[in-house]
């Protein structure tokens, strides 16, 4: 029966197997590869625990500490590294909140109870179609009155400001908005 092929993350495992093996022999460019290795993984532990970006900054310098005195205790046959690893990240950060008093976080589990308040993306899938449809409204419309709709409602400016820009009296620029926004309200079939 032939052997199975090794994955790229078998590679994975076997190179920072190999580094942190290394570490406990000295090595402090062999640090820099474990922690160029996990470092992304081992942050994501340290925040969710401490849940405070500079904190777990914190948290994770004392991790790379305690993996540069503890490399030698590691062992493949054991453990994966990367368990090893977050073992360590874990219980850093949980000893760093016991010693402030902040007790035990919350399971991973009861981030299932928390709401999304995000919109679903159908909800988003609609707004940018009605988004689309607006802008082809408006792009419907003649130049005069799109250019004073658009600079009136997407930058915000008064109906005296536009009046001014274009050369145009006040009562004209009115109309030219209140006309325009009809026939808006007749293309997105508000009406």
């Amino acid at each position: 029966m032939a052997s199975p092929t090794p994955s790229a993350g078998d590679g994975a495992r076997a190179r920072l197997v190999r580094a942190l093996s290394d570490v406990a022999g000295g090595d402090r460019r062999a640090l820099k590869t474990v922690y160029d290795l996990t470092a992304a993984k081992l942050m994501g532990v340290c925040l969710r625990i401490c849940q405070d970006r500079e904190t777990a900054e914190d948290v994770m310098q004392e991790v790379y500490l305690k993996v540069w005195d503890r490399a030698g205790r590691f062992d493949a046959s054991r453990a994966s590294p990367i368990t090893w690893l977050c073992t360590i990240a874990r219980n850093t950060a949980i000893d760093w909140r016991r010693a402030r008093g902040l007790g035990e976080t919350a399971a991973v589990e009861a981030a299932l109870e928390i709401p999304d308040e995000r919109p679903s993306a159908d909800m988003l899938l609609e707004a940018g179609q009605a988004q689309a449809r607006i802008f082809d409204c408006l792009d419907a419309l003649e130049e005069k009155p799109r250019r004073a709709i658009r600079a009136a409602f997407f930058e915000g400016h008064s109906y005296p400001e536009l009046a001014a820009a274009a050369a145009v009296p006040l009562g004209t620029m009115k109309s030219w908005i209140r006309r325009g926004l009809l026939q808006l309200r007749g293309c997105l079939g508000d009406g």
